[in-house]
């Protein structure tokens, strides 16, 4: 009797793993597309520019964006690359000769 309360103990703790797994897998629409896509303001925020550059890097077709009312969305992969082609790893030697 002992060992079956201990078996349904360790089944019951299982379950509660698995059904924690599953609840961060499963995501609804609106989370998956706050993930993928930021509007303006974020992207503004984020990078720190201002609308004018903003809107500079959708005019020469740098930052690709969605235009939906007059809103303007922009995909955050769009944003990493950006940042990554961007990425500049310049070591200088301090030394003053």
């Amino acid at each position: 009797m002992n060992e079956i309360i201990k078996a349904l103990l360790l089944l019951s703790q299982e379950i509660k793993e698995v059904k924690t797994l599953v609840i961060k897998l499963k995501k609804t629409r609106a989370q998956k597309f706050n993930e993928n896509w930021i509007d303006g303001q974020d992207v503004m925020l984020a990078l720190h520019i201002s609308k004018r550059t903003l809107q500079s890097l959708r005019d020469t077709g740098i930052l690709p964006y969605s235009r939906i009312n007059g809103k303007f969305y922009y995909k955050v992969a769009d944003i990493e690359k950006l940042l990554e082609s961007n990425y500049s790893r310049n070591l200088k030697s301090d030394s003053h000769d």
